[in-house]
């Protein structure tokens, strides 16, 4: 794994979370994009493509999916059980809302795992006309009722990051005595920040060692991947995301970003496999109909572009001068020089090498002259052939004046 030193992956946290960082951790990657990524507006996936997208998931090291909504019926359903016929080496897992009525649906589709989402917030509990005591007794109820159907029972609490401390750390007790220590904390509406995370978490975590705790970020405010990193840096067990970071609003933490930046973290990691990122994401882009903005972490189709002279220079002597990691590790091809208005003498000379023309400092200038008043006029890049036929009309222009 290549990673940062221990200094930088955990200078200044507390003591009680870098120690959690002594030994090699392997996070969990939970995978939501067939389920939360799909209530993005106007997404919507055909059987087939779910059956594609997990394939591509399972294959990618994912540890769990989340394949669907039993409640919302048919074609829901039927979506579902085709998914389960795939046996896939990873377990899939039916989400519910916290009702019986829910749980039994879960049950038809054959899923080995049922999560059960609760509201934790003051605000969402009066937005549903209900209060706490209503929550802790339909959590006993839930619980109970999923015992009889399935091996796997997850509970997340909705808004955890508004929610009263005192009332989360009673929902959390309230689960492990009922038997379940596997809890998701959502961050429904992307309002926390990584120090927020990173506090909340290492604090559930030293009064209830026992919790197996998850995290799933929303990117309202633009954090969700760096919630996601601090919450399993702080000891969360389970990551929650999304391919491409799909989902409503503004989306969910990103797959591809999350496994790429834990990669980077000394002695943590996903297991996903990165060299195969590029293509799961093209795939579920395609799917969903939303295309990847072309400076889009990891993925994108111009992270691994440059234009300026002085990044193009240290590129040619060293490929990770001005790259954080080598474009094939992602599944991109091998990084590309633009010519443009930023453009310097290196990188000219390096596209004019790739057609066998070797040019002096001299003729390199007064194309490089040419080049930015090309770009400035016509707001482009040029390609490598326009900077040969550049200097093709300049050696022509200087023959002819001689």
């Amino acid at each position: 794994m290549t990673g940062f030193n221990n200094q930088s992956a955990t200078s200044g946290l507390p003591s009680e979370v870098s120690g959690l960082l002594s030994e090699n951790i392997h996070v969990r990657i939970s995978d939501t994009t067939l389920r939360d990524g799909e209530q993005a507006p106007g997404v919507v996936f055909s059987t087939g493509e779910k059956l594609d997208i997990a394939r591509a998931l399972a294959w990618s090291g994912v540890d769990e999916m989340e394949a669907g909504i039993p409640a919302m019926g048919e074609p829901a359903l039927s979506q579902i059980k085709a998914l389960t016929r795939l046996n896939l080496p990873c377990p899939l897992v039916s989400w519910c809302r916290a009702g019986k009525e829910d749980i039994e649906k879960a049950s038809e589709c054959g899923t080995p795992g049922v999560h059960i989402s609760f509201p934790a917030s003051s605000i969402l509990l009066r937005t549903f006309n209900k209060d706490e005591a209503w929550v802790l007794e339909r959590m006993e109820d839930c619980i109970n009722s999923a015992k009889a159907y399935f091996d796997r029972i997850s509970l997340g609490f909705q808004d955890a990051t508004r929610a009263d401390l005192p009332f989360l750390e009673l929902l959390m007790a309230k689960a492990l005595s009922l038997g379940v220590n596997r809890v998701t904390l959502a961050d429904t509406v992307g309002v926390a920040n990584p120090a927020m995370i990173m506090t909340l978490v290492s604090g559930l975590l030293k009064k209830m060692p026992a919790l197996q705790l998850g995290f799933h970020g929303h990117n309202d405010l633009g954090m969700a991947t760096a919630n996601a990193v601090s919450a399993a840096m702080a000891g969360a067990q389970t990551l929650s995301v999304t391919v491409n970071g799909l989902g409503e609003r503004a989306g969910n933490a990103a797959l591809e970003e999350v496994a790429m930046a834990l990669s980077r973290v000394d002695k943590m990691g996903t297991g996903i496999d990165l060299a195969g990122l590029s293509k799961l994401c093209g795939l579920v882009s395609r799917a969903s109909g939303t295309s990847l903005h072309p400076s889009k972490p990891i993925v994108g189709s111009r992270v691994f572009w440059h234009e300026s002279g002085i990044h193009c220079s240290g590129l040619l002597k060293n490929p990770l001068s001005y790259q954080p990691f080598a474009p094939e590790t992602v599944g991109h091809e091998k990084s590309t020089l633009i010519n443009g208005f930023h453009s310097g003498f290196a990188g000219i000379r390096h596209a004019m090498e790739s057609y066998g023309i070797s040019i002096t400092r001299s003729q390199g200038e007064k194309i490089l002259s040419r080049v930015r008043q090309t770009a400035l006029d016509q707001k482009r890049s040029l390609s490598s052939k326009e900077l040969v036929d550049l200097y093709l009309a300049e050696e022509s222009a200087a023959r002819e004046s001689a």
